[in-house]
């Protein structure tokens, strides 16, 4: 029997996990928390073998964030990313946190509990990458330039990525260059905009 934390924000769809998971037979839900910003504590007292973490949580916390929390303080613990968004830089951040799988809410319950065995068993389970369709140009950027992408799309300055980042100014320049030849746009700011309004980055988390 594998306990299981889900960390969702929204009633019906920790209710639907917690039924399903349940009726599954193998799997035991040990504990819900709204907020991601606790999670980290909720894994200390309940030691839960499998999180599923939801990216936007209650009052703005970041799954994100609570995955890397989580990762430093124990190594063993399966961690689950899932989403309703389409934001195209979260399975990369979700790795990079340490998850060992991503799921869209679009999914089927069936294809959740089939992700979770495959990380219980050893294993990890990300989608396809997803391709962003723009008006003119080609895609997709490289790492390095989503990081970039992302930062901007939180209007930050030039010197403000680059801190970030830890990078220079001028190699922060040279990305946003790269981006808008690839993509077609003349503007960083109108890039950004695209990005923003098409759903594909969420400057909030």
């Amino acid at each position: 029997m594998t306990n299981v934390l889900i960390v969702e924000d929204h009633v019906s769809m920790r209710e639907s996990l917690t039924t399903a998971l349940t009726a599954a037979g193998d799997f035991s839900v040990v504990g819900e928390v709204p907020n991601a910003d606790y999670a980290l504590d909720f894994c200390k007292h309940l030691h839960p073998e499998l999180v599923l973490m939801d990216v936007c949580t209650e009052g703005g916390a970041s799954g994100l964030k609570a995955v890397e929390a989580i990762r430093k303080t124990d190594p063993e613990v399966k961690i689950i990313v899932m989403t309703a968004f389409d934001e195209i830089t979260y399975i990369p951040r979700a790795r990079a946190a340490g998850a060992n799988g991503f799921v869209y809410k679009s999914r089927s319950l069936h294809d959740f509990l089939e992700v979770a065995r495959t990380v219980m068993a050893g294993g990890s389970s990300f989608p396809e990458p997803r391709t962003i369709p723009m008006p003119q140009g080609e895609a997709p950027l490289t790492d390095r330039e989503m990081e970039v992408l992302r930062l901007m799309c939180r209007h930050m300055t030039n010197k403000e990525i680059a801190q970030e980042l830890f990078i220079s100014e001028n190699t922060v320049k040279y990305h946003k260059m790269n981006m808008l030849g690839k993509t077609g746009f003349s503007k960083a700011v109108d890039l950004a905009f695209y990005m923003i309004s098409n759903g594909w980055i969420n400057p909030l988390y």
